[in-house]
């Protein structure tokens, strides 16, 4: 007899995570919406056009708050080309073209519970696009194995790195804040009124300098680094994690949620929280074409 997704998580969610449910339908929603902005994008439509689009579909949906305000990025800055200062990841009036890549990033937050996602496409056929998707999926199957392994998260960062390397990418998750791959999302309180700082919502950004701080008490960091306050095995909870590759201008990542425990078990002790997203459906179709 099969055992569905539905079923494994159901069995889940009588254990040591209750809210998993919650997290699952804010991201399956954030994927929606990364699809149906997707499905819309054509020749002129700018960055900020596309953020725009995302926010407005996700607050028809009942998102009042966020983990961050929603980006896009076009052309070679999917790869981070040149990024050097925090605001240049910020939305422009960057136009696409035909033959573009592109990057929906957005984190909203639904009754309580967070998301983080990254959804990567392109406008038209593209050969080296779809080869860069097609090699993430290798990424996703070396961090699962050696977060479940309970390798320290630093040398994780570097394994993934050297894979990069020897697939002919750069590593582009180098050039977010502290290099990160991945950051810990938890629940916040929900509230009429959720305002936002430099594009990231006040209530997360509170919560993560509190796992910051308590952390730094016991020896773990809610930042998943190359550095050496990543230099742990993997804290139970749940990791918005995106590997993201680059190539001659041309970026493509995926971003998720890992769910981690301290189960003994194997394989409870790490999955993904979904296995039916865009990313993981599009190589399954490939294997069977």
């Amino acid at each position: 007899m099969t055992t569905s997704v539905d079923d494994r998580l159901s069995a889940r969610l009588a254990g040591r995570v209750p809210e998993l449910r919650g997290f699952r339908e804010v991201q399956r929603l954030a994927y929606e919406c990364a699809e149906a902005v997707a499905a819309q994008l054509g020749p002129g439509v700018s960055e900020r056009e596309a953020a725009r689009m995302q926010r407005e579909w996700l607050r028809e949906r009942g998102v009042r708050d966020w983990f961050h305000l929603p980006f896009a990025w076009f052309g070679d800055r999917t790869a981070f080309t040149n990024f050097r200062f925090p605001l240049q990841f910020f939305p422009t009036n960057r136009k696409l073209e035909p033959g573009m890549p592109f990057i929906l990033d957005m984190a909203p937050i639904l009754n309580g519970y967070t998301a983080d996602i990254g959804y990567s496409g392109c406008l038209g056929p593209s050969p080296l696009h779809d080869r860069l998707l097609a090699d993430l999926e290798a990424h996703r199957e070396l961090i699962l194995r050696e977060v479940r392994e309970r390798r320290p998260l630093r040398e994780i960062y570097e394994d993934v790195e050297r894979l990069m390397a020897r697939q002919g990418y750069a590593n582009r998750h180098r050039a977010y804040p502290f290099g990160v791959i991945a950051h810990k999302v938890d629940r916040v309180k929900q509230r009429r009124w959720a305002p936002t700082a430099f594009g990231f919502g006040t209530q997360s950004l509170r919560g993560l300098a509190s796992d910051a701080l308590h952390g730094h008490r016991e020896g773990w960091s809610p930042l998943w680094s190359p550095y050496r306050f990543s230099d742990h095995p993997p804290q139970p909870g749940l990791w918005a994690v995106e590997p993201h590759l680059g190539f001659r201008g041309v970026g493509a990542k995926f971003e998720e949620i890992l769910v981690v425990t301290d189960s003994k078990d194997p394989e409870e002790s790490a999955y993904w929280l979904d296995d039916d997203l865009p990313h993981v459906r599009r190589w399954a179709e490939e294997k069977t074409a």
